[in-house]
């Protein structure tokens, strides 16, 4: 049987990137997925090459009556056993070249929309019997990044949330843990030019860049019974790049 038969996962930003490679997954595994992202046009295309297992809903993480909309749709679904906070922006700027607005942006999307979501998902995982959360940090969480202050105190700050987070819910049976990933090859990193991607691809022991399916293999194993006895762990997916 497939480990996700029967369990419901919400995945924000689940229109492309790390978010679609986790849905093709969890879906390949058994699992219905709820996609949430404001990219319209990619997220339906994606449930509808996923078929009945997946819906699609436009969601702005910031907002807790998007929130509610995408709770209430995967309990109309069979409940709530899973969710994924993998939404987020990368606007990379050194300090001194960053403004007030741009560090805002970040703490709303990255911060405030992953403390929106856990809030949000824990009564209706009650009411499943329990559940696994899955907060999507980086390398950036666990050591510092070049020209991206704002992007890195986010990542450090979610890194914090889960494991406070963890406490708080292991009595109700919620598991929450974090994944750290290096740099995937996804849309976030085309903002780099060539010499910063020569300049990143340095620091990693295993000398390339990931691919979004290998960080979405560790969240399936942190959604997972596999991973029963791990809360508020993190993660890393780096190629050792934090080694």
């Amino acid at each position: 049987m497939a480990r996700f038969s029967g369990k419901v996962v919400l995945i924000t930003g689940g229109a492309r990137g790390q978010g679609a490679a986790e849905a093709r997954l969890l879906v390949a595994e058994g699992a219905r997925v709820v996609l949430g992202d404001l990219l319209e046009e990619q997220g339906r295309a994606l449930a509808e090459e996923l078929g009945p297992a997946a819906r699609f809903l436009r969601q702005d993480v910031t907002q807790e009556a998007d929130w509610a909309a995408a709770v209430a749709m995967a309990e109309a679904m069979g409940g709530l056993h899973g969710m994924v906070n993998n939404a987020g922006i990368y606007v990379p700027k050194r300090l001194m070249e960053t403004d007030a607005a741009l560090f805002e942006r970040h703490m709303r999307v990255n911060q405030l929309g992953c403390f929106l979501g856990m809030q949000a998902v824990v009564p209706a995982m009650e009411r499943s019997g329990g559940g696994s959360i899955v907060n999507i940090s980086s390398t950036a969480g666990l050591r510092g990044s070049p020209g991206a202050i704002a992007y890195s105190g986010t990542k450090w700050a979610l890194r914090g949330m889960t494991k406070a987070a963890a406490l708080d819910l292991a009595p109700r049976g919620i598991r929450v843990n974090s994944v750290h990933p290096g740099p995937i090859e996804t849309e976030m990193v085309q903002v780099w030019s060539n010499a910063q991607r020569v300049e990143r691809l340095a620091r990693i022991p295993m000398g390339r860049i990931g691919q979004a399916e290998e960080v979405a293999r560790a969240v399936l194993f942190l959604l997972s019974d596999d991973s029963s006895y791990m809360t508020g762990a993190e993660l890393a997916v780096d190629g050792g790049a934090t080694l």
